[in-house]
């Protein structure tokens, strides 16, 4: 079989990267091998930018509007609204059943198999493929799309996975890993921003995705049952008290994924598969989003390693945030600081946020 792009992976990046392929008049095919809707952990909420990239793709799914974010430690509030216009609350679940609709819609082939093998030459590239340990169709195409996550296969198979705790051995440090679960509760949102509760080895985040579900997300170094990590939030848990809760726990991590570059010959890795610093600063849709839509115009222009300097475009504001307040934030005082800072010095936090939420590059 043979198209103008393959696609591996079928998550919300990929299947972005396969309309802003029909869109550039390009014939993608997207391999996806698990059926149906699919579900992560994830902390639901779609920034401004994300949300009017969505829109440009002709998505727009339904959930629950957001005016900015509020961060709360220890009885003290901070919150900053986006100047930008609305971002949504959307479950990962309606978010992926929207986009694999527009892909239908748009008669994008997605085939239900596993990329195993990558291998390519000067004009071409070669996916092998499989389900379930029975062999399916061999692909080839001048362009392959690797959106197939965090623990991306495609990523370790071409050798682009950095030893992110290299550097920090050297200087005597041990590499921060964070986790992630999620879960969610019926209970009426309590307000129209995503919530941000700081304790001393990790956030809670609270995102409203429908009048009646809310959907909490627990960042943390410690590797603890959700029931154990909320303790570290009495007043959360005292709003929880009693709501049904009505999916099951969802986990993600090691966060931090490091990469030694986004370009292997004619293969690009786009989403959480090219690089991930961590879930604090809840760009990774938005991000993913302007992986997808640059990686397709390098495709359009004959010239993937420009791909390499719209990858670092894109992510630099994502990077250099995130990565700073996780660091600034891994000691216990600095944490303790964080909201009344906030506090003090709104026009840094109400920056910090809109620098964030606006459209990407």
């Amino acid at each position: 079989m043979s198209a103008d792009v393959i696609i591996i992976g079928g998550g919300p990046v990929g299947l972005a990267a396969a309309l802003y392929a029909a869109r550039s008049g390009l014939a993608p095919v997207v391999l996806e091998p698990r059926a149906g809707t699919i579900d992560k952990a994830c902390g639901e909420g779609l920034m401004p930018g994300g949300l009017l990239a969505l829109g440009a793709l002709g998505v727009d799914p339904q959930g629950h509007d957001l005016r900015g974010i509020r961060y709360v430690a220890r009885g003290r509030v901070v919150e900053a609204d986006f100047r930008a216009g609305p971002g949504r609350g959307v479950r990962r679940t309606t978010l992926h059943d929207a986009l694999r609709e527009a892909v239908a819609a748009a008669g994008i082939e997605m085939l239900p198999f596993s990329a195993i093998e990558v291998t390519q030459d000067d004009a071409a590239v070669t996916v092998r493929t499989a389900h379930s340990g029975t062999a399916g169709p061999v692909l080839t195409a001048p362009w392959v799309i690797a959106a197939d996550g965090l623990h991306s296969p495609t990523r370790r198979s071409l050798g682009l996975d950095r030893d992110h705790g290299a550097v920090g051995r050297m200087a005597g440090m041990r590499p921060l890993r964070r986790y992630g679960l999620r879960q969610h509760y019926g209970i009426r949102p309590w307000g129209d921003h995503v919530e941000v509760h700081w304790g001393t080895h990790g956030e809670a985040y609270v995102t409203p995705v429908s009048d009646d579900l809310v959907g909490v997300a627990v960042l943390s170094k410690q590797r603890n049952p959700l029931s154990d990590s909320l303790a570290e939030f009495p007043h959360l848990r005292e709003r929880l008290d009693g709501a049904p809760v009505v999916t099951s726990v969802r986990g993600a991590g090691p966060l931090r994924q490091r990469t030694t570059r986004r370009v292997a010959g004619r293969v690009l890795l786009a989403g959480d598969a090219s690089g991930y610093v961590d879930a604090l600063t809840g760009e990774g849709i938005s991000l993913g989003l302007a992986h997808a839509r640059a990686a397709v115009a390098a495709f359009v222009a004959g010239d993937p390693q420009s791909y390499e300097r719209s990858w670092r475009l894109a992510s630099r504001r994502y990077s250099l945030l995130t990565h700073t307040l996780v660091q600034v934030t891994r000691p216990t005082w600095t944490r303790r600081l964080l909201v009344p800072a906030a506090a003090t010095l709104p026009p840094v936090f109400h920056g910090a946020v809109n620098e964030l939420a606006r459209p990407g590059s």
